[in-house]
Parts: structure tokens; sequence; C-alpha cells
């Protein structure tokens, strides 16, 4: 992980977009299930997820049972869920999105 050092002998993370991260970010400026987000990035099922557990724990994306109802962070059981929910990107997804 790189590093900022903005006060001598401390250092703050900071957190990189990978191009697979970015690209998925790309697709979630709205409410977007697994399946759509399938066909528009033409990924195998396992690659998806596996890019979307990074956002999630990066706290880049929110999950929802629908385009109207979101879970909270308790609530989501991505391990057996995560095909059938649907995704958007948070303020700081965005925010790291925009910002590459």
């Amino acid at each position: 992980m790189l590093v900022l050092e903005d006060i001598p002998g401390k250092t703050a993370p900071i957190t990189t977009v990978t191009d697979q991260e970015f690209d998925a970010l790309d697709e979630l400026y709205f409410v977007t299930s697994f399946q759509q987000l399938l066909q528009e990035l033409d990924w195998p099922p396992d690659k998806l997820k596996s890019v979307l557990q990074s956002l999630l724990e990066k706290e880049w994306i929110r999950c929802y049972l629908n385009h109207s109802e979101e879970l909270l962070p308790s609530e989501v059981d991505f391990e057996s869920c995560h095909q059938t929910y649907h995704y958007l990107a948070t303020k700081a997804g965005l925010l790291a999105h925009n910002g590459r």
C-alpha cells in the first residue's frame, strides 16, 4: 500500500483505484444489478464478484435488494446473495473514481 507522509513521523494510507475497480465504478453511477454489470463489463462472474467485494470493503459501493431498497451494511450477505443484489457507488466511490 502506498503511504502519504503528511506529518513527520506519521503516515496515512492512500487507497488507489485499480483498473477493474475504475471500470466497475464507471457503471455504478445509477443502481445496477449484478446481471447488468456482467453484461456491461463482459467479465466472468467470479471476477465481478471479486471486484465488487473489494469495492464493498472500501465502502465505495452500497448494496440494494432492488432499485429502491438499500441494505444496511449489517444486512448484507455478500457471499450468499451477491448475484441477487443491485449496486450503487457511494460518494467516496465516486470521488475515488473521479480523482483518478
